[in-house]
């Protein structure tokens, strides 16, 4: 069963691409290069969720549901 995950993509102030997907707990990689960042998150991804069937990563009950920006 093929399953969809969020990925929430970031930039640091030293130009480092970080990804994480919020319904994985520590799941999250870098890179410099955006192609680079999309290979390894998949390869987190299937890491996590190995890790999932042991119970060690998954963050149980939660769904991801967006991203909003807040201006104060």
């Amino acid at each position: 069963m093929k399953r969809e995950f969020s990925v929430v993509i970031e930039k640091d102030e030293k130009g480092w691409l970080i990804a994480s997907v919020p319904e994985l707990r520590g799941c999250y990689t870098q890179t410099r290069s955006l192609d680079t960042l999309m290979k390894r998150i998949r390869e987190v991804i299937e890491l996590c969720l190995a890790a999932e069937a042991e119970d060690c990563a998954a963050a149980s009950g939660t769904q991801f549901l967006g991203i909003h920006r807040v201006a104060i």
